[in-house]
C-alpha cells in the first residue's frame, strides 16, 4: 500500500514563473509557502519571454500615455480602472526587480557613474512611446533566474518540482459549510502517486493555454491547467475567445517554439512576402509597428493568398553590429539553424502565443472561491481587453502578485488552517494500457482548434469545434475514471476543457473585435461587452 504524504502551509502557489515567484518571495517574510511547479523550476513561459516590460520610465512619456496606449490596443475591453492600477504600479514593481538583482539594460555612453546610467528604453508594437525595459533579448530569462535563486534559498520557501496540481480542494466539494479552498490534490511525477497540499490560501501562477493550438510559441507546459481546476471548482472565467497569436513565430522544422520578439519590429524590422515587398503598409498606417492581432491577420491573409508555408522578418537593412548586440540570443539560435539574420531575412509564421482571458478576478487577484487567487496569465483582470500591448504581460504578473501578496498577509491572522483533508482515491483504477488513446486525442484536439479556432474563425467552424470537443471530453472523462492520472491525462484533461471554454466564448461574440475575427460577424458592436461564462 502506498504510503499517504500530506504537505501543510499557509499558502500553496501552484506556478513557478514571475507571476508565482513573486508572489511567494513578498509573502515568504511572514508565512509559509509551498511553491509547486510542474516541471523544473525554470520551465514556464517567463523563461522564454524576450521582449521586456513596460513601465514608464522616460520624462517625456506618462503613465497617462501608457494607459491610452493599453486601452487602444485592448480594443475597447479593457478595464480603465484596472489598466490605470497597473499602469501606476508599473515602476515600482520595476524597482522591486532591480532591487532583487535584475539586471536591465542600460544607456551606452553615459558620462559619470555607470550605475547611475538611465536604463536603454525599447518600442514596441502599439506603444507611443520607449517604455520597455529590457535584459537584451532575454529578459524573462534573467527575471526567471535572478527571482528563482532567492526562492530556493528563502528559508520560508518549499519547492516541490516536478509535481502537477490535479483539482483544488474546496470546501464545498467535501460537503463542508461555506464556500473557501482547503488545499489541493497533487501528483508526484518522479515517485508516480498523488499527495495532498494542505494551505490556508491557494494562488494559481499556472500561465495560459496556449498548448491547445497545433502551433504555439509557448513551452509545453502551458495546458491551461489553472484555468480548468478554477472552473471546475467553481469559479467564473472571460474574455477565452481572445488568443494572442504572436506574429512571429520561426518557421523552421527543428525550432518549431522559437519566438522573434516584437523588439525585432521595433527596432526596424520589415515583413516581407516571399518576393521580397513589404505587405504591412498596405494593411495598417502604422506598418509593422501595429498591433499583433493586426499583424497576425495580414500574415495570415499573405500566406493563405499566396499559398506560401511563411513570410519573412527582414532586419539585413541595420548595421550587423547593432544586430548582434540588441539581439544575441535570436542572432545565435538562427546562427545555429543556416540562418544569418545580419545577413538574410527570417522565416516566420504566426503561432498562439498568450491568453487574454482567464479566471475572472478582483484587483487583488482573489477569484470567485474565498481563498483562491489567480496571478498572471492565468487570470482575467481586464487589463488586456481584447488584445494584449506588446510587453505588459510580466507587467501584470508582477503587479498582481504584489497586490495578491497584500491581500493574503492582511487575512494570515484570521484564517485558521483547514482541518483534516481526505486522501485521493484510487482504488477503483487500474494503470492504463492504451496511451496511444491519449496521443489520439491530443493530435486531434490541437487540430481542430489551429483549424476551426484558430486566427479566422466562422459559425460553422465554430460549431464543428464545439461537436467535436464534446466528443473528446466525453472520451477523456471515461479514460480519467478508469486509470491512474499521468502528465499526459492530466494536461488533456485541462485542455479539452479549456477548449470547451474558448469556443463557448467565441460563439457568443457576435461580432469581429481585437484577436477573435469572425467572416460571419466582421464588424464591431457598438456596445462591447467581456463574454463570461458561469459554471453550473
Amino acid at each position: 500500500m502506498k504510503q499517504v504524504v500530506e504537505h501543510q502551509s499557509d499558502v500553496l502557489v501552484i506556478g513557478s514563473g514571475a507571476a508565482g515567484l513573486t508572489l511567494a518571495l513578498h509573502l515568504a517574510e511572514k508565512a509559509k509557502v509551498i511553491l509547486l511547479s510542474k516541471g523544473p523550476l525554470s520551465e514556464g513561459s517567463t523563461y522564454y519571454a524576450q521582449g521586456g516590460i513596460a513601465s514608464v520610465f522616460d520624462a517625456e512619456d506618462t503613465i497617462e500615455s501608457h494607459v491610452a496606449d493599453t486601452l487602444v490596443a485592448g480594443a475597447g475591453l479593457c478595464d480603465k480602472e484596472v489598466v490605470t492600477f497597473t499602469a501606476e504600479n508599473a515602476k515600482s514593481s520595476m524597482e522591486w526587480l532591480i532591487q532583487c538583482g535584475v539586471a536591465f539594460d542600460k544607456e551606452e555612453g553615459f558620462e559619470g557613474d555607470a550605475s547611475n546610467a538611465p536604463y536603454h528604453l525599447t518600442r514596441e508594437g502599439g506603444h507611443s512611446h520607449r517604455r520597455i525595459l529590457h535584459a537584451a533579448d532575454a529578459t524573462g530569462k534573467e527575471v526567471q533566474v535572478t527571482l528563482q535563486e532567492r526562492a530556493l534559498t528563502h528559508p520560508n520557501i518549499q519547492v516541490l518540482e516536478r509535481y502537477n496540481a490535479i483539482d483544488l480542494i474546496t470546501s464545498r466539494k467535501l460537503k463542508r459549510p461555506g464556500n473557501r479552498v482547503l488545499g489541493a490534490y497533487v501528483w508526484n511525477r518522479d515517485q508516480e502517486h498523488v499527495e495532498t497540499v494542505k494551505a490556508r490560501f491557494v494562488a494559481l501562477a499556472t500561465g495560459g493555454c496556449s498548448k491547445v493550438y497545433q502551433y504555439t510559441s509557448n513551452p509545453d507546459i502551458a495546458s491551461g491547467d489553472g484555468i480548468a481546476m478554477a472552473w471546475r471548482s467553481g469559479c467564473r472565467v472571460a474574455n477565452m475567445e481572445f488568443n494572442q497569436f504572436h506574429p512571429t513565430c520561426l518557421y523552421h522544422a527543428d525550432a518549431r517554439n522559437f519566438l522573434l520578439t516584437e523588439a525585432l519590429r521595433g527596432e526596424g524590422a520589415y515583413l516581407r512576402r516571399p518576393d521580397g515587398s513589404r505587405f504591412m503598409p498596405e494593411f495598417d498606417e502604422r506598418g509593422e509597428l501595429a498591433p499583433r492581432d493586426i499583424v497576425a491577420r495580414a500574415i495570415d491573409y499573405e500566406m493563405k493568398r499566396l499559398g506560401s508555408d511563411c513570410v519573412y522578418l527582414d532586419i539585413t537593412h541595420k548595421p550587423a553590429d547593432f544586430v548582434i548586440k540588441h539581439f544575441p540570443t535570436i542572432h545565435k539560435r538562427c546562427l545555429e539553424l543556416g540562418i544569418d539574420i545580419t545577413k538574410e531575412p527570417i522565416p516566420v509564421v504566426p503561432a498562439a502565443h498568450y491568453t487574454c482571458g482567464g479566471v475572472m478576478t478582483d484587483l487583488h487577484g482573489q477569484t470567485d472561491l474565498n481563498g483562491l487567487y489567480a496571478i498572471g496569465e492565468v487570470a482575467y483582470t481586464g487589463l488586456h481587453g481584447a488584445n494584449r500591448l506588446a510587453s505588459n504581460s510580466l507587467l501584470e504578473c508582477l503587479v498582481f502578485a504584489r497586490a495578491a501578496g497584500e491581500d493574503i498577509e492582511s487575512q494570515l491572522e484570521k484564517i485558521p488552517m483547514p482541518g483534516e483533508l481526505p486522501a485521493w482515491d484510487e482504488s477503483q483504477v487500474s494503470n492504463s494500457d492504451e496511451e496511444v488513446v491519449i496521443a489520439h486525442n491530443w493530435h486531434e484536439l490541437r487540430l481542430f482548434m489551429w483549424d476551426y479556432v484558430g486566427i479566422v474563425r466562422s459559425d460553422k467552424r465554430l460549431e464543428r469545434a464545439l461537436r467535436r470537443c464534446a466528443m473528446l471530453q466525453q472520451e477523456i472523462q471515461e479514460y480519467y475514471s478508469n486509470f491512474r492520472v499521468s502528465n499526459n491525462l492530466l494536461e488533456l484533461r485541462n485542455l479539452v476543457q479549456v477548449a470547451e471554454l474558448i469556443i463557448r466564448c467565441a460563439m457568443e461574440r457576435k461580432e469581429s473585435r481585437g484577436l477573435h475575427y469572425n467572416i460571419d460577424h466582421p464588424n464591431k458592436s457598438d456596445d462591447p461587452t467581456p463574454t463570461i461564462l458561469l459554471p453550473d
